[in-house]
């Protein structure tokens, strides 16, 4: 946690003064063990970073005079469609988007995405928002991504694709493309990745016909979580 994230929903003594008696208190207390006076880094849900400063504590209770300032990280440049992962490997991607600072994530089906991975808790809100907060702490940020899923591929690329991507180029993920992600796009722009084994040929057909254009993530096979993560590094800047 490089970050204690702070929202309404926390115990503020006034305007400026935060009482917290929950994991961030204990994150606090047992592993930065600060002294009075001490200041850390904190930001508020959805606004500013700044600096909490302790002025009382106990052996469970942390009080924070807090100050912001600075606005939050600038989001990435890409927004993501992401065929929906195993569901050991969803939080990690989840994570990895909120340490990006991705706007928008689409989770969707698609022809070798199982149907049980559907039925996983971590797609329900509490556990979404769960593993978007520990990306936000590990990267400093305020703002989490938003989260979508489409649980219909057909009618997301026909009805959805070209309204998300809004005059932006559409790129997806295809081995073999003669194109590189790298130089597809030099500005912001939305990224399609397919599930272990890709898209389909049906999938990329439709997908292109609406708007997508093909490109390649390099010369090897990469799986879901590692593909996303190439893509993410390849568009920041």
């Amino acid at each position: 946690m490089n970050i204690i994230l702070l929202g309404p929903q926390d115990c503020w003594l006034d305007d400026t003064t935060v009482l917290l008696r929950d994991r961030r208190a204990v994150h606090i207390l047992e592993l930065l063990k600060p002294n009075l006076g001490d200041t850390l880094r904190v930001g508020i849900r959805d606004g500013a970073l700044g600096t909490g400063r302790v002025v009382a504590m106990d052996a469970a209770t942390v009080e924070l005079a807090v100050q912001t300032r600075e606005p939050p990280p600038r989001r990435h440049r890409f927004e993501i469609v992401l065929a929906l992962p195993r569901p050991k490997m969803l939080r990690r991607i989840l994570r990895t988007v909120a340490e990006f600072g991705v706007s928008d994530l689409h989770l969707i089906n698609s022809a070798r995405v199982e149907k049980s991975f559907w039925q996983s808790p971590l797609l329900a809100g509490d556990k979404v928002e769960e593993a978007l907060l520990a990306g936000m702490e590990r990267s400093c940020d305020t703002v989490a991504p938003r989260v979508h899923q489409h649980r219909l591929f057909r009618p997301f690329v026909e009805d959805r694709l070209v309204e998300i991507c809004c005059g932006r180029p559409c790129l997806i993920a295809e081995m073999g493309s003669p194109q590189a992600l790298s130089s597809a796009a030099d500005g912001p722009a939305v990224v399609m990745i397919g599930p272990e084994g890709g898209f389909v040929p049906f999938e990329l057909d439709l997908a292109q016909a609406m708007i997508a254009r093909p490109v390649h993530l390099g010369e090897r096979l990469l799986s879901v979580d590692t593909a996303l993560t190439a893509a993410l590094a390849l568009g920041w800047g």
